[in-house]
């Protein structure tokens, strides 16, 4: 299918082939009809594209801020690495569109194939022949409502917000700044909520279609004539509330609507526009500043965007779906008429063209739509044990992968997220006796992106092809948590290799079904992505350290940090505890160093469970302490180790240095713009494994017992009592 793309680091436009998305669960497949372009927010994005790196530096001073964070958590390589990543990948456009149900997935009942819906969101209503859409990101569209039509229900859903954050109340007067499509829009809801409205623009076009559709007054910004019809219509008094729809870097928008707002009046921003509040003005008539959060609430929040997870309407009464459904509703009534919005309809085909004239000022549109040509449209407790399962291989129905010498390996690639291409990927493409076979995403342009970028064979959806391809000798599977166990269980049972990233399981019914795919099939060709055991520093520091003849202590702070607001790892119920997602790294980490698995885990919590202690005792005696934290300083080291036995003290400094205190001391160059967490070495060993047969770099056994013990975790902050790790026989 075809997709509008943009690569943010060249500003390059394309229409791009990519794979069919998937028709996941609690969402449908949508053939589009029509797509609207947002001739602000899209074209905003498409001209920031094209800005210089400095350009876009000064334009998005947040990311920014964030590359230095990173570049002091991870260093500038792998930095550099992830951002260049990023900058240079297609990105789609688009977040309103009108379609066919042509596939429904499960938990479903509200629509069918074959039903027109109208859909929302910049991840799931793109310009797009083809978008699987979420339960709440689609709403039925009213019998009778063009298709043409329904395409605005995005956009109007996010008027229709700002306007229900200006609580407006019949009869009073307000002012609309910024008569570009939202401002359309909102002077046109306003005008339906019987309040009258004063535009302002200084495109005299603009100003005359808004007096056309209802406005009582429009005019330039610069023009005396709007404040005498502010002061005439509201007795001199002001308005009642103003609503910001313009966007640009001036502040006259703002400086406006203190002029001409009442006393306490609404001040609402819908736009993106600059907002150096002018301290005097809008102290002295206490304006009350308020912003409008895109669509509605839900915006944001996975659980209701991706989960389905609806608000109750006692509490919410007005959601993204109810906002998207209430403005379809008011057009198919006749309260707000779009089709005067519509300047141009181009063919899909016609789509980068249509940018360009949009960007160069040739084509002068408030809305512009993609015309689609193929959708149809008409108390304390005994201490608990939990066993660690016995590893069983064979016996089963399916015969183990042969292992002969292979070249080259022929790899296949289940998820193509950050972590991937930034830290996976790029060790491997060039790489010689590797072959990159196959990408599977559920999202079309992600599969695009990367077999692009790293030189995939073919990109696809279909991750059954993949597992049915008996050229493919082993598989990665880099998606979130929660897929993690199901899709390593497929593929040990399809005779492939599996290298799987962290963590393994989340549950210890995931780690018993994954254990019983090996059992079946006799495939034990498994590896975790505990990567920093494979640290060259690390290495060298055990190597210096050498042999020990009594018992460790070993102690080992994670200033984890917290995560920014939305990160799918809060999403606990479905992906796990961020400790369960991640803390075998520091597990698997203190069993290498000690030579063995640990034997019992004992874990408390402060208040909250923001910071955990985790210790860990092993076979001999030798203890392991890890501190999981998120309240510390940013500017302090991710990771600090420290390993003391027999006389000597092991010393970590997050990657860039580490030392050995002893009879004879050694303290390793210190590698300031650097952190080798092992991720090259250990895609080497893997690989090599699966070309020759041999051992897999680490073994199942110790595998199993590392996500055991990650999981036992959880028992003990429940418990309170050291959880002995049991060994199944």
């Amino acid at each position: 299918m075809k997709q509008v793309v943009q690569n943010y680091k060249s500003g390059e436009l394309a229409l791009l082939d990519v794979p069919v998305p998937g028709c996941k669960p609690d969402g449908v497949l949508v053939r589009t009809a029509f797509s609207l372009i947002s001739t602000g927010t899209e074209l905003m994005k498409v001209s920031e594209a094209g800005m210089s790196m400095l350009g876009k530096a000064r334009s998005r001073p947040d990311q920014v801020a964030k590359v230095m964070q990173s570049v002091a958590t991870n260093g500038v390589p792998a930095t550099y690495r992830k951002v260049m990543g990023k900058l240079d990948s297609y990105t789609p456009l688009g977040y309103s569109l009108c379609g066919v149900v042509e596939q429904v997935g499960a938990g479903i009942d509200d629509v069918k194939a074959g039903d027109l819906v109208a859909c929302a969101g910049n991840e799931h209503a793109l310009h797009a022949e083809l978008n699987w859409v979420p339960k709440n990101l689609y709403t039925p569209v009213p019998d009778g409502l063009a298709p043409r039509h329904a395409a605005f229900g995005t956009v109007g859903s996010i008027a229709m917000q700002g306007v229900r954050q200006g609580e407006p109340q019949l009869g009073e007067v307000a002012l609309v700044i910024g008569l570009g499509l939202i401002g359309q829009l909102v002077a046109q809801l306003l005008t339906a909520s019987g309040v009258r409205v004063v535009g302002v623009d200084p495109d005299p076009a603009r100003c005359e279609l808004a007096e056309r559709l209802g406005a009582a007054a429009c005019g330039d910004p610069a023009s005396a004539a709007v404040a005498a019809t502010v002061g005439e219509l509201t007795g001199g008094h002001g308005v009642d509330q103003v609503y910001l729809a313009a966007g640009g870097g001036s502040n006259q928008p703002v400086e406006l609507a203190a002029q001409l707002s009442r006393d306490r009046g609404r001040v609402v921003d819908i736009g993106k526009c600059r907002l150096d509040l002018p301290w005097n003005a809008y102290y002295e008539k206490e304006l009350d500043v308020r912003f409008s959060r895109s669509y509605g609430p839900g915006r944001y929040d996975p659980s209701y965007e991706l989960e389905g997870r609806d608000y109750p309407i006692g509490y919410v009464r007005w959601t993204e779906r109810r906002n998207l459904a209430c403005f379809l509703d008011l057009v198919a009534r006749g309260n707000v008429d779009v089709e005067p919005l519509i300047s141009h309809i181009a063919d899909f085909d016609d789509a980068v063209e249509t940018y360009q004239s949009l960007k160069d000022g040739d084509l002068k549109a408030v809305a512009v739509l993609f015309r689609y040509p193929e959708a149809a449209v008409e108390g304390e407790a005994e201490a608990p044990s939990v066993a660690v399962p016995a590893v069983r291989r064979g016996g089963g129905a399916a015969a183990a992968p042969a292992r002969t010498v292979r070249t080259p390996v022929r790899l296949a690639f289940v998820g193509a997220g950050n972590y991937a291409t930034s830290m996976l990927l790029p060790h491997l493409t060039g790489r010689d006796g590797v072959s990159l076979s196959t990408v599977v995403t559920t999202t079309a342009l992600s599969a695009a992106n990367a077999k692009r970028k790293f030189g995939f064979a073919e990109a696809t959806t279909d991750l059954d092809a993949v597992l049915g391809d008996k050229s493919i000798d082993a598989v990665f599977v880099v998606t979130r948590h929660s897929s993690h166990a199901e899709l390593t269980r497929r593929a040990l049972l399809a005779g492939k290799a599996v290298f799987v990233e962290k963590p393994l399981a989340l549950s210890e019914d995931e780690l018993a079904r994954v254990l019983a795919a090996v059992e079946e099939s006799g495939n034990d060709r498994l590896q975790v992505g505990f990567n920093r055991r494979f640290s060259p520093l690390l290495r060298e520091a055990k190597k210096r350290f050498g042999a020990r003849t009594g018992p460790a202590s070993l102690r080992y702070l994670v200033n984890a940090g917290q995560l920014q607001h939305g990160s799918w790892y809060l999403q606990q119920g479905t992906e796990g505890s961020r400790f369960a997602g991640e803390g075998g790294h520091f597990i698997d980490t203190a069993s290498w160093l000690l030579g063995a698995d640990p034997v019992s885990v004992y874990a408390a919590a402060t208040a909250g469970n923001e910071d955990l202690q985790i210790v860990l005792r092993y076979p001999d005696g030798s203890t392991a302490t890890i501190s999981y934290v998120t309240t510390g300083a940013a500017s302090f080291p991710k990771e600090t180790l420290d390993l003391v036995a027999d006389g000597k003290v092991l010393r970590l400094d997050d990657f860039v240095r580490a030392s050995v205190h002893g009879p004879k001391k050694w303290v390793s160059s210190r590698l300031p713009k650097a952190r080798d967490k092992g991720q090259e070495a250990e895609l080497a060993s893997f690989v090599k494994a699966v070309r020759t047969g041999g051992p897999m770099p680490v073994p199942l056994e110790s595998l199993v017992a590392t996500t055991a013990a990650t999981l036992a975790v959880r028992a003990g902050l429940a418990g309170g009592v050291p959880v002995t790790l049991a060994r199944a026989l």
